[in-house]
This record gives C-alpha cells, sequence and structure tokens, in this order.
C-alpha cells in the first residue's frame, strides 16, 4: 500500500456513516433559518454515477460525495487523471467561428483605443460585469454547485445576466461544470487539464466531445436543474432570447442613445466585451489548473492564482474550490477584495433574495491544509507555530506597552 494511500485511509478512519452535516457552516443572515443538516438527499442528485462506468470519480461535487473528516475522496485519484490518445476531430465551425470573435475583438481593442466613446466602453464594462456574474453567481456557484438558495426575483435576474454571457444555457453550463468537478482531469472532464494549456483554455470547444463526457452527462440526475421554470423558459426560448441580450441589444444602445457608430457599437461593446468574457471564464479552467499554489490539496492541479480570481470576480481561488465545492465563497477569504460575486451574494442575502448559504468551518479546512496542503497556506495568524520567526523578530508594533 503506497504512503499516499495510507494517508487517505488514516484520514479516513473514524469517520465512517454520515458525517456531512460537519462539513457544512450554514449562513442565512436573514432571519428565518433554514436547517441544512435537514435537507433531503434529492437536492443533490448531481453525484450519481452508473455502475458500469468506465472512468472512475476524481472529486466531490458536493458535500454528500465527501468520504473523509476534511471533505476529500478516501482514495488516491493521482492515477485516475489521465487523457486517452485520441485523434481529435475538429469542428471547423467553431474554429472559424471562434477565429473571426478573437479577430474582431482586437479591432474592437483598437477602436476603444483610438475612437469609440467614453459611454460606450463604460456600457461594455458593465455589461463585462453582469454576464460575469451570469456566470458565477448564477450557473455556477447556484445552479451547478448549489451553494445557495436564490428566491424567484434572484434567479430570473441571473438568468438574464447569464443569458447576456452567451455561455450556453445555465441548465446545459451547469451539467457540464458538475461532469467536471465528478471526473476532473479523465477523459469525462469536458476541459481535461492533462491535455494541455491551450485545450482546457479553447481548444475542447473547436472538437467533438469525447464519448466519455456526452456519457457522464447523460449519466448525471439534473432533476433539480430541469425543476426549475426559469431554467426551462431560458433553454426553451434560448435561441430568441440570447441574440437579443448578447448581440443586438448591446449593440443597438449605444447607437441609440448617445450616438455612437454602428461599428464601434458592434465591434466594442458587443464583440471585444463577449470576447473578454470568454477568455475570463475560460482562463478558470486553464491557468488556474496550472500556475499558482495548492495550499489545500497538492495532489490536485487546480490553483489559487490571484489574477484570475481579479478578473473573474473570485473564481480563480480553484485549489479551494475544487476541495470544498459546496462553499458559496469558493475561497477561503473573509473579504471581497478579489471575490466581487461573494459581496454580490451576500448583499441578496440581507435584502432577503439569497439564503441558506453554505460555507466551510475554519476547523475542517485547518484540518485539510495540514493532511494534503504543500505547505503554502498563510499562517492563522499573529503567534501561529508556523509563522517565519524573521517575520516576528523585525516586525514592527505600534503603541507596543512594557509586559
Amino acid at each position: 500500500m503506497s504512503a499516499t494511500h495510507s494517508a487517505f485511509q488514516e484520514a479516513k478512519s473514524g469517520c465512517e456513516g454520515n458525517f456531512f452535516s460537519s462539513l457544512i457552516q450554514p449562513i442565512n443572515p436573514v432571519g428565518s433559518r433554514k436547517r441544512i443538516q435537514k435537507r433531503n438527499t434529492q437536492e443533490f442528485k448531481g453525484q450519481s454515477m452508473a455502475p458500469n462506468a468506465t472512468v472512475e470519480a476524481t472529486g466531490v461535487l458536493n458535500e454528500l460525495d465527501a468520504e473523509t473528516i476534511d471533505g476529500g475522496l478516501a482514495k488516491d485519484v493521482t492515477p485516475l487523471k489521465r487523457a486517452e490518445k485520441r485523434k481529435i476531430k475538429l469542428v471547423w465551425r467553431n474554429v472559424i467561428a471562434f477565429g473571426y470573435l478573437h479577430l474582431a475583438a482586437v479591432y474592437g481593442a483598437f477602436l476603444m483605443l483610438t475612437s469609440a466613446r467614453l459611454y460606450t466602453i463604460a456600457f461594455a464594462f458593465v455589461l463585462y460585469v453582469v454576464s460575469g456574474l451570469g456566470i458565477t453567481a448564477g450557473a455556477h456557484r447556484l445552479w451547478a454547485h448549489r451553494s445557495y438558495k436564490a428566491k424567484l426575483p434572484l434567479r430570473i435576474l441571473l438568468a438574464v445576466f447569464n443569458t447576456i454571457a452567451f455561455q450556453d444555457c445555465a441548465l446545459h453550463w451547469a451539467r457540464d461544470h458538475r461532469v467536471h468537478h465528478k471526473y476532473s482531469e479523465t477523459d469525462a472532464d469536458p476541459h481535461n487539464a492533462t491535455r494541455g494549456f491551450f485545450f482546457s483554455h479553447i481548444g475542447w470547444l473547436l472538437c467533438r466531445k469525447h464519448p466519455e463526457v456526452i456519457a457522464k452527462g447523460k449519466q448525471l440526475d439534473i432533476s433539480d436543474l430541469e425543476s426549475d421554470p426559469v431554467l426551462r423558459f431560458q433553454r426553451k426560448h434560448y435561441m430568441i432570447l440570447m441574440p437579443l441580450a448578447c448581440f443586438v441589444l448591446p449593440t443597438i444602445a449605444p447607437v441609440y442613445f448617445w450616438n455612437e457608430t454602428w461599428t464601434n457599437a458592434w465591434f466594442v461593446a458587443t464583440l471585444f466585451r463577449w470576447t473578454f468574457i470568454l477568455n475570463v471564464t475560460w482562463l478558470v479552467n486553464s491557468a488556474a489548473h496550472k500556475w499558482g499554489d495548492k495550499p489545500y490539496d497538492k495532489s490536485i492541479s487546480p490553483s489559487e492564482n490571484r489574477t484570475v480570481a481579479s478578473f473573474a470576480f473570485g473564481e480563480g481561488w480553484h485549489n479551494y474550490h475544487h476541495v470544498f465545492p459546496w462553499d458559496y465563497k469558493t475561497a477561503e477569504l473573509g473579504n471581497y477584495r478579489m471575490n466581487l460575486t461573494t459581496a454580490f451574494i451576500d448583499f441578496f442575502a440581507k435584502i432577503g433574495w439569497a439564503y441558506d448559504l453554505k460555507t466551510v468551518s475554519k476547523e475542517i479546512v485547518e484540518k485539510r491544509v495540514k493532511r494534503t496542503g504543500d505547505g503554502t497556506h498563510t499562517t492563522w495568524g499573529w503567534g501561529d507555530k508556523d509563522q517565519d520567526q524573521y517575520e516576528v523578530k523585525h516586525a514592527t508594533i505600534i503603541n507596543q506597552k512594557e509586559d
């Protein structure tokens, strides 16, 4: 038995049974607290796997998947993470479309610097923010991971934002993302990072899906998504709503309201903005799976990437997120500096539109850091046993009193 496997078994010992309630720290700032522990397991149906599956699960989708007290799997999944050598079949329609899109975005960047009005640039930025939140707070944290609940007005708002983003309807996005977490870095992972940076960034959209991606997507129970009337409405009318929200209205608005040229409106407010938010989202799949520290689990590729977190509204704290995917913050941070999405969710929690926010206790995080982290986790504060003694010796203490 390998040392790694022994460590997993040791972590699992004494943790058999229904212990996932210890992994959740519910937050409900609006009054009527709903007890997470009493929730029926059918709310988390996304984790099922068919008995005849050829690709094994390599990650947890939510707290019910956890096999250890600190939220992990009890087996060593490292040998399972690989990519089958196969001939890639290109989808030339997508190759041409994305080729044009990026060339148009370069031209849009030029126009933004030379001729576009400031109103148009500000408008593009606003669309970038709202469409980004439609992905991060909507498709990702709400629908894919169910890390919090949202009342109807907030779900409608997030669906509108998500439609502006045009990254497929939220139901399909959430389904594919669940597959990504459940079978991370295997052939069932839609953007398997073991195939390289380019594939995990955009290459996966330029070719046919691996058969395992399709198979595992069909095996997941997404009845919770299909039962949401907001998601059903968006999916049913997507090919009408999406062109209007992502292309038509963002182009017409600058021309109508502040006399922008059609060229600037199309290439700046529409194509540059859309290309930018697409690449920001893709960086979570590529850069955040390649560069950064791994303070929570050194055995997985997802990493803590500050740059990605800044542009993706808090989605770059990826090592934490893959270890604790049910945490609505997707990070351990206690502030909003690089996590706009958390601020957004907290705001709507205060007015009662978001509730049952799930997070992870400090004790569980500390256990996982000590068991599987790479040693880069910051100290818990002054006096931590791992605090660098050079820092202690040379620290500046203001208004110090004699003991």
